[in-house]
């Protein structure tokens, strides 16, 4: 049974104004009720869970609601519209007369030019001119321009679906976004119309209420005008229930694992550590030919990286590199090697892809480096691989170099062990012999989770000269890619690595 003391005023409203036949809508509580929209939407949804009141039918009605860049084009007119008049007013133009004379982006004249140049309207002469050809077939762009200006027109500046015709329906939706709509003269909103009605539960509490004279009236609070007033003498206040728990206070904090991150870098910075950033799209060339990688490699394989789709390719490779790499991969350069003796691929080099390892920028780096020069990077990489609770299909990786003619393996394997035991917190480390294309020697540092037991953290070594000398680097070089998701494990307290990117707020809120 539900305790009407519990209710709360708009509720005891909705329950003494309705019967439980009657259809109720966010609407007639406004027109009836006097309640905003926002009020009538929250009383259902504590009737709701209340049963005492259950959904009949629900519509869902779209919108088109005039964006900012809308805004523009009703002000100025569209891309499209303008391109065609100016064109007809003035032909014989060239594409970045017209986007200087209307004072638009090219890549804006050239979307215009093509739709255009489909529709037959216009076209470039000989001399890359543009002409006109003939008046407009597809009526849908200037019809858009008149939707704008109706939506221009109202308060809201929103326009229903219910109130355009079916050519008009068809013109809006080419034009229009429900998401990311910064770069859409129209916005797509979708609001459902919901119709509710009383349960017989419901009838049952007004009846209580309307004995006991609940009216949804009642205050709720003693004030200070009152008390000199004497109007509190005629007032009925609603009963306060000390049951109930106070409010939970949340405090705001910062995302644990981005402090761990944070604190990272701020640890490596007070090393004396420059920090260096890289593109997540990189080519083949800076993700594995300038790190010796064979282009036979097994890891070069379409199941371990992601490659982009559109565009396939980058237009070219830096020079010297570009050579030096490609003598490094065939013949060994002038690096002392024998290389790895097979005809390199420029085409394949210039690939794109989701870097896979952080070590593509350390690489990057190296030819600008100053010596003696330490330097890091926290990357986002890719690599297809199967997801558990030590491995993500994308993660952070940890790579840093340090290039100087006094260092060797004893520097480097006290570097690993501040990331494993410092940083991380373990107690356990041991370090075991590994083999990577770029570097020698080379090794990898595992640490033990008090949970998961003996797991990897990263990959080391000095990088061979095959990787420096083609990059114009003749002094050794310690290079590292640690997967910090991790150390974050260590550190955190966590079990699982997906816990660190959680959708649920509460393990966040309570990871220290």
């Amino acid at each position: 049974m539900i305790e009407i003391k519990n209710l709360h005023p708009l509720e005891i409203k909705v329950l003494r104004a309705f019967l439980p036949e009657e259809h109720l809508t966010a609407s007639l509580l406004e027109e009836k009720l006097a309640f905003k929209e926002g009020h009538a939407n929250q009383v259902f949804s504590w009737l709701k869970l209340k049963e005492l009141v259950e959904e009949k039918s629900r519509t869902t009605d779209t919108f088109y609601e005039l964006t900012e860049l809308g805004k523009q084009y009703v002000k100025n007119g569209t891309p499209l519209m303008r391109v065609f008049r100016l064109v007809k007013e003035q032909g014989a133009l060239s594409l970045p007369q017209i986007a200087s004379t209307l004072g638009l982006d090219n890549k804006d004249v050239g979307t215009a030019f093509g739709q255009l140049s489909k529709d037959g309207c216009i076209m470039m002469d000989t001399d890359k001119h543009i002409i006109y050809v003939k008046e407009l077939s597809d009526k849908k762009h200037e019809c858009i321009e008149t939707l704008l200006k109706r939506a221009s027109q109202k308060p809201d500046n929103i326009l229903s679906e219910k109130e355009l015709t079916s050519e008009e329906r068809e013109a809006i939706k080419t034009v229009s976004k429900k998401r990311g709509a910064l770069d859409s003269p129209f916005k797509i909103l979708e609001r459902d119309s919901v119709v509710f009605s009383l349960t017989e539960q419901a009838n049952e509490v007004r009846q209580q209420l309307e004995k006991e004279n609940i009216t949804g009236e009642e205050t709720g609070q003693l004030t200070a005008e009152m008390l000199k007033t004497g109007s509190w003498k005629t007032m009925t206040f609603r009963p306060y229930n000390i049951d109930l728990p106070p409010a939970r206070i949340i405090p705001g904090r910062y995302n644990s694992y981005n402090s761990f991150l944070e604190g990272v870098k701020d640890k490596l910075a007070n090393l004396g550590f420059q920090e260096i950033e890289g593109d997540i799209v990189q080519t083949d060339f800076w993700n594995s030919d300038a790190l010796f990688m064979p282009q036979f490699h097994a890891a070069r394989n379409i199941h371990d990286v992601y490659y982009i789709k559109n565009p396939t390719k980058a237009k070219s490779i830096e020079e010297p590199y570009l050579t030096n790499v490609i003598n490094a991969h065939e013949n060994g350069g002038n690096t002392g090697s024998r290389g790895w003796n097979y005809t390199f691929d420029v085409e394949f080099t210039k690939q794109l892809l989701l870097r896979s390892q952080g070590t593509a920028c350390s690489v990057r780096k190296l030819s600008t480096s100053e010596i003696p020069g330490k330097y890091f990077t926290i990357s986002r990489c890719f690599r297809y691989d199967k997801v558990d609770a030590t491995h993500l299909s994308d993660f952070y990786q940890l790579d840093g170099i340090i290039v100087s003619k006094e260092v060797n393996l004893r520097t480097l394997l006290g570097i690993l062990k501040m990331f494993a035991v410092e940083i991380a917190g373990a107690t356990e480390v041991k370090y075991v012999g590994a083999y990577f294309p770029f570097t020698e020697p080379s090794l990898e540092v595992h640490v033990k989770h008090p949970v998961l037991g003996w797991f990897e953290l990263g990959g080391a070594g000095i990088f061979r000269p095959e990787v420096t000398k083609a990059q114009g680097v003749d002094v050794p070089v310690l290079a590292w890619g640690i997967g910090i998701d991790r150390m974050a494990l260590m550190a955190l307290g966590a079990n699982d690595l997906r816990e660190l990117f959680s959708y649920d707020i509460e393990k966040v809120r309570l990871r220290k």
